[in-house]
C-alpha cells in the first residue's frame, strides 16, 4: 500500500474517482477534468459539509451588521485585469481596483491620469485594453506584510501593476520587454546584499514561454534561439533592474525569508512547441537563482542586452553555471510537470507540486546554499522529500504548525500533510503518517492560500480554495459557470467547510492577511494633485487657441460652474476637483455623447481630455450619489457651431 492511502479520503465516492482517474490521468488530461462520479443534483451536500452543524465555526462567515472582518484578502481579477478587495471570513466583495483594462465606475481608462498609468499610444488611445490577471502578492517587512503594496501582473502583455495599499488604488504599471506568458510574481522578503534592509526592495516575474531573442520573426523555426527571462523589477521605482536568461521556462515563483534565494519551478525543461512535447520527460525542475550573485555580474557587467531593451541580461543557463561556486543558478530536479512553488513560513524549505506527479517535492533551501558555497557535492540532496499525496497537485498553503495543505486538482481535494513527517517517511521511516486529513472539495481546486499562509506569522485560522469548476453548486445562469471559491476552517485537527462564494471567472491566486496589517486612508489631500483647485474661486475657461481648460470643483449638491462654452473643434481639457472632506462623499462626473464618465473621491482630482466635436447643450451630471440634490447636480457644456 502506497504512503497515499495513509489517510483514506471520507467519501466513498472519492475512492471511485481516484480508482477511476488512475488508469486515464496521464493518458489524456482533458478528458479526466470533466469525469466526476460525485452526484449532480444540486441537493446532494459535499461529503464534508455535514460537520458543519456542530462546529464552532459554523457562524464565522455570517458577520452581525456593522460588524468588520478580521482579514482582508486579495484576489486577482483574472480577465477582468484588476484586483479584487474580500473580507475575510465573510468573502464579501469590498471593492475592485482597476490595474490593466477599463473600468467604467471609476473612469480608469478615461481620466488622463489614469491612461498615464496604463499607457497609450502616439494618437492618446490605450496601449492595451484586454489583460489577464493571475498572481497578487504584497510587499513584506521582518518576514510579514507590511501593508505598504501589492503586485499583480497581465500575462497576456507582460505588464507588472503596483497597488499602493494606504489607497486601495494602482499607481504603477510597468511593461517588460522580451517576454511573454508572464505568469509567476513574487516580491522578496529580504535584501541580500545589506542584511539591514529587512523589506522588499524587488519583485521577482518569471516568463512561462520561451520566444526567440530577439523576436524579430527570423527566427521563428531556431529551437536554440527560444530562451526564457526571469525578470527582476525595483519595487519602488518600477523600473525593471535586470533580467536572467535560462534553459526552460519559468511558471510560478518563490522567495526565501533570507532574501537570498529566488526560485521559479519548470513545467517545459523540454522546450515543447506542442503541449504532448511539454509532458515527455518524467522529471523538469524548480530553478533557484543566487540574488547576491546575478546583482553582481550585473555590476561587473557581465550580461547582454536584447532587441530595443537596455536592461542587463545574465547567463543563468546549465551550460553557463556548472561551477557550484561560481554558479548564479541551480536547476534542482523535480517530478513532473510541476505547477507551483511555496515557501514554507519557518523559512527552511520549498514546496513544489507535481501536477502529472501525484507527489510533492520538499527542498531544504539551507542545501541549496551549501550548494552554491560548495559544501554539498549534488544538488539532488537538497531535496529531502518526494512524497505521494494524490491526485493533480497544484499549490500549497500552509498554518504556521508544521502542516502544508495541496490542491488535488484531479481529485477534487484538499490534502493536509505535515512537512517534518513526511521528510522522516522519504528519509525512510515508513511508519512516518505524514498526510494528516482530506477534504472534498467542489471541484477541481486551482489555487489555494491561508491566512497569513507564506509569512512568518501563519495562523493557521482560514483557508480558502479556488475552484475551477462549480457545476452544480449555485443556481444556473447559462453555459457560462461561475467560479467557487471555497473557504475551509484550518484550526483544528480537521478541515472544515464553511462556505461557498460564486465568483466571476477567472481569478487565479490570492492572498489573506490580518486587518491591521493596513491602515487605508479614508480622504485623499489635496496637495497630492498638482492640478488641484483648492478654491471654487478659481473655476473657470481658459483658452489657448483651439485648446481650453476647464477647472471645476465639485461639492455636494453643486459643481462650481453652473455652465462652461465650448467652440466646435476645440480640444478641451477637463479638471475636477472634489472639495467635500466627508469620507465616502464620492461625486461622479458624465458628459453624454462624449464618452466620459469618471468619479473623483473626497479631496481628489482628475482630468480628462477630449475634443468638442458634436455642437449642442449638453448636461453634465453627477453619476455618484451624494446628495439629497443629487439629480440636481448638474451643469451644461454648450458647445458652439
Amino acid at each position: 500500500m502506497s504512503q497515499d492511502q495513509q489517510l483514506k479520503p471520507k467519501a466513498a465516492s472519492a475512492m471511485g474517482r481516484r480508482t477511476f482517474i488512475n488508469t486515464a490521468a496521464l493518458a489524456g488530461l482533458g478528458g479526466v477534468v470533466a469525469c466526476t462520479d460525485k452526484p449532480t443534483s444540486a441537493a446532494t451536500p459535499a461529503a464534508s459539509t455535514p460537520a458543519i452543524a456542530g462546529h464552532a465555526s459554523a457562524n464565522a462567515t455570517h458577520l452581525k451588521p456593522g460588524e468588520l472582518d478580521t482579514y482582508y484578502g486579495l484576489w486577482s481579477g483574472g480577465h477582468t485585469g484588476d484586483m479584487r478587495v474580500l473580507g475575510l471570513p465573510s468573502g464579501r466583495e469590498l471593492h475592485r481596483i482597476p490595474c490593466f483594462v477599463p473600468d467604467a465606475l471609476v473612469g480608469w481608462g478615461i481620466t488622463n491620469e489614469s491612461k498615464k498609468i496604463m499607457g497609450t499610444k502616439a494618437d492618446g488611445s490605450l496601449k492595451y485594453t484586454v489583460a489577464d490577471s493571475h498572481h497578487t502578492h504584497a510587499s513584506y517587512k521582518d518576514g510579514n506584510y507590511d501593508g505598504r503594496y501589492a503586485w499583480i501582473n497581465d500575462k497576456i502583455n507582460g505588464r507588472i501593476a503596483r497597488i499602493r495599499l494606504d489607497y486601495f488604488t494602482c499607481d504603477k504599471i510597468t511593461e517588460i520587454p522580451n517576454i511573454q506568458g508572464f505568469h509567476g510574481i513574487f516580491p522578496d522578503k529580504a535584501d541580500p546584499v545589506d542584511p539591514a534592509i529587512n523589506y522588499t526592495t524587488r519583485v521577482f516575474c518569471g516568463a512561462e514561454f520561451a520566444i526567440p531573442l530577439p523576436n524579430t520573426g527570423a527566427d521563428a523555426d531556431k529551437p536554440e534561439k527560444y530562451h526564457s527571462l526571469f525578470t527582476c523589477v525595483d519595487a519602488e521605482s518600477m523600473e525593471v533592474r535586470y533580467q536572467v536568461l535560462i534553459d526552460g521556462n519559468c511558471d510560478l515563483t518563490a522567495t526565501s525569508y533570507d532574501g537570498k534565494l529566488a526560485a521559479t519551478n519548470q513545467y517545459n525543461t523540454e522546450m515543447g512547441v506542442k503541449y504532448e512535447d511539454m509532458m515527455s520527460a518524467e522529471r523538469d525542475a524548480c530553478l533557484f537563482f543566487n540574488v547576491a550573485r546575478v546583482e553582481a555580474a550585473v555590476k561587473a557587467g557581465k550580461f547582454k542586452t536584447y532587441g530595443d531593451s537596455k536592461v542587463p541580461v545574465v547567463d543563468g543557463t546549465r551550460e553557463a553555471n556548472k561551477d557550484a561556486k561560481t554558479a548564479l543558478t541551480a536547476y534542482v530536479s523535480v517530478p513532473k510537470n510541476p505547477h507551483g512553488v511555496n515557501a514554507s513560513p519557518d523559512a527552511k524549505y520549498f514546496i513544489c507540486a507535481g501536477k502529472l506527479s501525484p507527489t510533492v517535492t520538499v527542498i531544504e533551501l539551507a542545501k541549496v546554499l551549501d550548494w552554491f558555497d560548495g559544501k554539498l557535492e549534488k544538488l539532488d540532496a537538497a531535496v529531502v522529500a518526494e512524497v505521494e499525496v494524490g491526485l493533480g497537485p497544484l499549490h500549497t498553503a500552509f498554518d504556521g504548525r508544521g502542516n502544508a495543505y495541496t490542491t488535488l486538482f484531479l481529485d477534487s481535494q484538499m490534502v493536509k500533510w505535515n512537512v517534518d513527517a513526511a521528510i522522516k517517511f522519504h528519509a525512510g521511516d515508513k511508519t512516518a503518517k505524514y498526510v494528516v486529513d482530506r477534504l472534498d472539495v467542489q471541484y477541481q481546486p486551482g489555487h489555494v492560500n491561508a491566512s497569513q499562509s507564506e509569512t512568518r506569522a501563519a495562523d493557521g485560522k482560514y483557508m480558502a480554495v479556488g475552484c475551477k469548476f462549480s457545476k452544480d453548486r449555485f443556481l444556473p445562469v447559462g453555459p457560462l459557470h461561475p467560479e467557487n471559491e471555497q473557504l475551509v476552517d484550518i484550526s483544528g485537527d480537521k478541515m472544515v467547510l464553511l462556505a461557498d462564494h460564486p465568483v466571476r471567472g477567472e481569478p487565479h491566486d490570492f492572498i489573506i492577511f490580518k486587518r491591521d496589517l493596513v491602515r487605508p486612508k479614508q480622504v485623499y489631500t489635496l496637495d497630492e494633485f498638482p492640478l488641484a483647485t483648492k478654491d471654487p474661486k478659481d473655476s473657470g475657461v481658459v483658452r489657448s487657441g483651439k485648446k481650453v481648460t476647464v477647472r471645476m470643483t465639485s461639492q455636494a449638491p453643486a459643481f462650481s460652474l453652473r455652465e462652461f462654452k465650448l467652440k466646435k473643434g476645440d480640444e478641451v481639457t477637463l479638471i475636477l476637483t472634489n472639495l467635500d472632506k466627508v469620507e465616502d462623499l464620492t461625486h461622479g462626473f458624465a458628459i453624454p455623447k462624449y464618452n466620459v464618465n469618471f468619479i473623483v473621491n473626497p479631496q481628489e482630482t482628475a482630468s480628462v481630455t477630449f475634443i468638442a466635436d458634436k455642437p449642442g447643450v449638453y448636461w453634465c451630471y453627477c453619476t455618484h450619489f451624494c446628495h439629497a440634490l443629487h439629480l440636481e447636480m448638474r451643469t451644461r457644456m454648450i458647445v458652439e457651431a
